[in-house]
């Protein structure tokens, strides 16, 4: 018990300091070490077995940090900061906005309010494809299609719950956690981000989607709320028409360099070709190389910024992970699941609960799950499950939690520029993320063998 004890205490640290607005890479850091420290004084080993000691459990603790960073940063993180740049030059290009600016065109025609709810939704989440920052996409569509829906007669609560959720499932399978998610699946990414996380998605969001219809209008009746007047925003950009295209070239690129269709390539090499395309096709637009150069520095700060919260993020993780591992933590758990006869759903259900909690305490959808999907292959391993089973609910869990988070960015975004309280975009968006919640279990229950 005294390992679940120091496991617990820490764990519960851990949480009320990032909820209070410390970095989670920091606190996340260094309660991995203190649980490391707390391991080594037990006499626990603190390096996995692929790693060669030190002589000396104290060093053994810092030696482990180096391992993470070189294998962090040599290969996931590297695909992780390349899907940033290439979002970040998509967007310094003009690319993105030409994607809402398309986008919103065909919604435009729409007369029926809460047939435009929920169109708008299903456009959004596309959208999300290219987009991926939660926050981005946010303010995107608080920008130019919030004021749409606003003019045909939804609420200014519904219309920013609207613009606040489409992130909410994960539905790109570049994204950098469903490249985390099946790395620690044990799966290729296009097996796992297709053949079994895609049909969830699609189920989730179709079922929030008409969810948001049904809770939007109880709470617009309820509330008696008036109906707005305001011109829709029509987004500028310089962008030609066929740049639409260019956020999507990396989903093409994994489906086409498979090793079937065409020579398998990884997908930093993939990213890599699709940003020399992309900078070849603004030299040929712009004829001004200097401009072009400014623009892929755009995308290198990106990654160095990336370097700086999404993969220190990931080594501080791994970390508190192989902390809560080393102390005994995750085996006295799995031996208590193991004594309650407890199975694979429970464990799974256990899982989701502690990751929804954390994303909506610390309003990020990447900390919390960049923090506990380091204990899947061993849980999953200790347990005899399958670890997509838990992968995949966790992955979606983590994000789903962050639109119920009044301190998450894309729900304060959402919230200020629609000058209402975030609590209001809370409240709104509740029942459609439990809907979610709940198809995303069943339909991991029932499409993934545990």
């Amino acid at each position: 018990m005294l390992e679940l004890l120091a496991g617990g205490i820490i764990t519960v640290m851990v949480g009320r300091l990032i909820f209070k607005g410390y970095s989670a890479t920091s606190v996340l850091l260094v309660g991995g070490l203190v649980l490391l420290a707390i391991a080594a004084l037990m006499g626990h080993p603190v390096l996995p077995a692929k790693v060669h000691g030190t002589g000396s459990l104290i060093s053994d603790i810092p030696e482990f940090v180096s391992y993470l960073l070189a294998s962090r940063a040599a290969d996931l993180g590297m695909m992780i900061m390349m899907l940033v740049g290439f979002a970040a030059y998509m967007t310094r290009i003009g690319a993105n906005d030409m994607v809402v600016k398309l986008a919103a065109r065909p919604l435009k025609a729409i007369r029926s309010p809460y047939l435009l709810m929920l169109a708008t939704y299903l456009v959004a989440c596309v959208m999300s494809l290219a987009v991926s920052s939660a926050t981005g996409l946010g303010v995107l569509l608080m920008a130019t299609l919030f004021p749409l829906m606003v003019n045909m007669g939804i609420s200014r609560g519904a219309a920013a719950a609207i613009c606040a959720s489409p992130a909410a499932v994960i539905l790109s399978p570049t994204s950098g956690d469903v490249v985390l998610a099946a790395e620690a699946s044990g799966m290729p990414l296009i097996n796992f981000a297709f053949h079994t996380t895609l049909p969830i998605s699609i189920a989730a969001i179709l079922a929030m989607g008409l969810t948001h219809v049904v809770w939007q209008r109880f709470l617009d009746r309820r509330a008696g709320f008036a109906a707005g007047a305001e011109d829709a925003t029509e987004i500028t950009t310089s962008a030609p028409v066929g740049y639409v295209l260019l956020p999507f070239l990396p989903i093409a690129g994994v489906l086409l360099f498979d090793g079937m269709l065409a020579p398998k390539l990884s997908i930093v090499t993939v990213l890599v070709i699709c940003l020399l395309l992309a900078a070849a096709l603004e030299l040929l637009r712009t004829r001004n190389a200097r401009e072009v150069f400014a623009g892929l520095d755009v995308a290198y700060k990106a990654m160095g910024d990336c370097f700086s919260s999404v993969v220190m993020l990931l080594v501080g993780a791994g970390v508190f992970a192989q902390g809560l591992s080393c102390v005994g933590f995750i085996a006295t758990l799995i031996g208590m699941a193991q004594s309650a006869s407890a199975g694979a759903f429970v464990l799974m259900l256990v899982l989701v609960t502690i990751t929804t909690l954390a994303a909506i305490t610390t309003g990020s959808g990447n900390a919390p799950f960049y923090a506990f999907v380091e204990l899947i292959p061993k849980l999953a391993s200790h347990a005899g499950i399958n670890p997509a089973f838990l992968a995949i609910p966790m992955l979606q869990a983590s994000n789903l939690g962050r639109t119920v988070s009044p301190v998450a960015g894309v729900v304060v975004a959402c919230s200020g520029m629609a000058e209402l309280s975030p609590f209001e975009i809370v409240k709104r968006t509740s029942v459609p993320i439990a809907v979610g919640l709940v198809v995303v279990i069943v339909g991991t229950v029932v499409l993934v063998p545990a």
